[in-house]
């Protein structure tokens, strides 16, 4: 499926997606910063940068660690990702203070590291079919970082190597309308009675 923006967009935005379909190839470390670095500059609520990032190259104990908090149906596919990253959002202040907008600025930040890795030739895909509740414990993280997701990171591989049911939907998905999503001075027309 070509994917069609209704107005004129950089064409980052269209060409980036999310295949399930990996070459299991090693990234370095260096490869993995130049995301993260991406991902630092998103915007924030008062520059609070909320956004907390835990990673796992594979063939590491970190990679399985973080591994084991996917749902099965992802297992089966992201076993030949190249990284693995646990997405929290940093939801109070040292102080205690709550931070509303966190899971907001931790989803810009996502955007940014996406965008970085589509822009350096890898293939990521987010995930919300992990085990939440046991995100924080099993990779030692504060009881104030919320998990987000877990992205899967790589360079993209063959769509037969995966299961067929997977073959399937390894294709570019299209979007709403924007008459489904925008609505100018009051969100009345989107209530459906």
């Amino acid at each position: 499926m070509e994917r069609i923006p209704a107005h004129p967009i950089e064409p980052h935005f269209v060409e980036r997606w999310s295949p399930r379909a990996f070459t299991g190839e090693t990234l370095t470390p260096a490869e993995m910063h130049r995301l993260f670095e991406a991902a630092r500059w998103a915007p924030s609520s008062n520059n609070r940068q909320p956004w907390r990032f835990v990673y796992g190259l594979r063939g590491t104990p970190a990679f399985t660690a973080i591994f084991d908090l996917l749902v099965p149906f992802n297992q089966i596919w992201t076993a030949q990702a190249s990284a693995l990253i646990a997405v929290f959002a940093k939801t109070k202040s040292d102080s205690g203070e709550e931070w509303r907008t966190a899971s907001f600025d931790t989803g810009a930040a996502w955007m940014s590291l996406a965008l970085q890795a589509h822009a350096q030739g890898l293939i990521t895909h987010g995930m919300a079919g992990i085990l939440a509740d046991k995100m924080n414990e099993a990779l030692s993280a504060p009881s104030d970082w919320l998990p987000q997701c877990i992205v899967a990171v790589g360079r993209r591989g063959a769509p037969d190597q995966l299961p067929e049911k997977l073959r399937e939907r390894e294709n570019p998905s299209d979007r709403e309308p924007l008459s489904a999503l925008v609505f100018e001075g009051s969100a009345a027309a989107a209530v459906k009675p």
